[in-house]
Formats: C-alpha cells, sequence, structure tokens
C-alpha cells in the first residue's frame, strides 16, 4: 500500500481511510504498509508510527496487516516492530539493512540475533536492487528455521522463485509471495501462494480476479487479466523518466480516482500538471468505475 500524504508530508487521515475501505472492498487479502511503495524508510518514524496505528484501527482485523520494519539499525527496526505490536498489526516484513553492503552470512547472525528481540510473527523481504543483497536461499532457510513465516520476493528474479517455491513446498504454510505483480499467475501455479501487487493500489479487484482465476488454472481468464494488467505497464507506470515512477504514478492515479493526494515524502516529488494530466487520461480510458468499482 502506498502511504497517503498531505503537502507538508504529514500523513492524510482521510485519504487513508478512503484508500482502505477501496482496497477491502476490491478483496484484498491482506495489507502490507511501509514497503518500497510505501516508502518506508523516507517516512519519519512519527508518521510511520501513525500509519500503522491507523491502518490498524481501519482496518479493525477484517483482514491481515503486515508491517515493514526494515531499517538502518536494529534500534530503529525494533522501535518501529514494538509499535506494531502494540497497534494491533498482525505481522512485520524484514529485508536486510540497506545501506551498508552485507554479506549472506552477515545477514544470517544480523537475523539470529535480532529475530528473538521481534514482538510479532515476520516474513523476510528480498529487495536487491534497493538493499544490495539479493537473499540466497540458504538464508532463507535459517530465517524459516528462525520462525519466518514466508518471502516477499521482489528480486524480478523468475527463476529464483521457482527455486523458493520448490524448496518450501513441504511446508504449505511458509508463504511465498510475489513482489512483482506479473509473476502472480505463474507464482499461484506453479504452487506459491500471492503477490504483493502495487497496482492494486487503485484496481484491487484486478489483482484479486487474476488470483483467483490463478487459483482455479483458467489460463484463458489468466490471460485476458493479464492483458489488462500489461496495459497499466504500458500506461500509468510509463509516464515520467525516473524509476520513481512507479509509486508517483500509482500515487497520480489515486488522485484521478478521488482516493487521496498524490504528495510523496522527500527526495521524491509529485508528477508536474502534465504528468498528472496523463494519468487521468489513462485511468479514464480503464473506464475503472464499471470494471474495479470504487468503495468510494
Amino acid at each position: 500500500m502506498i502511504t497517503p500524504l498531505l503537502e507538508n508530508k504529514e500523513l492524510d487521515h482521510l485519504g487513508l481511510e478512503k484508500l482502505l475501505y477501496h482496497l477491502m472492498s476490491g478483496g484484498v487479502h491482506g495489507i502490507f504498509i511501509l514497503g518500497t511503495t510505501g516508502e518506508g524508510p523516507s517516512l519519519s518514524y512519527k508518521v510511520r508510527k501513525e500509519l500503522i496505528t491507523a491502518t490498524c484501527k481501519i482496518v479493525a482485523g477484517r483482514i491481515p496487516v503486515l508491517v515493514g520494519v526494515t531499517d538502518t539499525s536494529v534500534e530503529g527496526t525494533l522501535e518501529i516492530a514494538n509499535h506494531a505490536k502494540s497497534a494491533g498489526a498482525d505481522a512485520l516484513v524484514v529485508a536486510p539493512p540497506y545501506y551498508l553492503p552485507i554479506s549472506q552470512q552477515e545477514m544470517g547472525n544480523y537475523l539470529e540475533r535480532m529475530v528473538p528481540t521481534l514482538s510479532l510473527p515476520f516474513m523476510l523481504y528480498n529487495m536487491p536492487s534497493c538493499t544490495k543483497l539479493h537473499l540466497s536461499i540458504d538464508v532463507v532457510k535459517k530465517a524459516k528455521e528462525l520462525g519466518a513465516i514466508g518471502i516477499k520476493d521482489s528480486s524480478g528474479d523468475l527463476s529464483y522463485l521457482y527455486q523458493l517455491i520448490q524448496e518450501f513446498k513441504e511446508d504449505p504454510l511458509f508463504s511465498i509471495i510475489a513482489g512483482t505483480e506479473l509473476f502472480l499467475p505463474e507464482t499461484i501455479m506453479y504452487g506459491g501462494h500471492g503477490a504483493v501487487a502495487g497496482g492494486a493500489n487503485f484496481f484491487p479487484r484486478l489483482f484479486v480476479d487474476l488470483y483467483d482465476a490463478a487459483a482455479r488454472n483458467n489460463l484463458e481468464e489468466v490471460k485476458l487479466l493479464r492483458d489488462k494488467v500489461l496495459r497499466v505497464h504500458r500506461t500509468i507506470y510509463e509516464v515520467g523518466e525516473y524509476s520513481s515512477r512507479h509509486i508517483k504514478g500509482i500515487k497520480s492515479a489515486l488522485m484521478a480516482m478521488g482516493i487521496c493526494q498524490d504528495y510523496s515524502a522527500e527526495p521524491l516529488y509529485r508528477f508536474n500538471e502534465a504528468q498528472q494530466s496523463k494519468i487521468k487520461g489513462h485511468i479514464e480510458q480503464f473506464n475503472y468505475k464499471n470494471e474495479y468499482k470504487s468503495a468510494h
């Protein structure tokens, strides 16, 4: 989930409420906050804690809430983890500390030291483009031994994703979750468990329907729905020239739909008016009010 912000970079409480109801009415199975799309590392601890508290209150136990707690220090990670526990979150999501490059061995040691102090169940997060470390299968196995309940893989490496599914197929309680939304059908049909899809912020029903079609092994419906996801990638995700365009595009789409504003945490900035207009045009072409109904 993105983090709705106001112009002064404070949390947009009204936008958050509208977004969460939009997601829940779209049928999503859970909420992951303070991840990459949620700009977690760019937000102050104050805003992070406000977001956790408000999200848990609005969701009110209807679906699981997972909280990204990745930080450059163990102390920062634990501060957010403990707040998540007190606010009523269901699980934590842990990626490698993201400034100093570390080895697989150091990541294993880090987990050994930190996991016993975590206050909630945790899931691993493989995000090598942002953390400089592509988690090895051995590190994932160690994390599982330490109690990890699954892994979200955002490496974009489909063969690695297949390796994960193959390695842990004997334990259906260890969840293999794709972070690359286009991999959702392959993940499900090969034996994985789901995806954390950024596009579900604005079109949640599209991705829930894609999940359901893959679970039924309905290849014809999967193709039809994936074509719509590819259309999202060719339009909304292609406005702007930097990699940050995905986050900005999602936020701009939500603004075009009247759900929340499109302000980002620094160092990112919202799209300019011409780019916002492009996004609005793309959203209107999708005819989302008929295809993917919003609660608001």
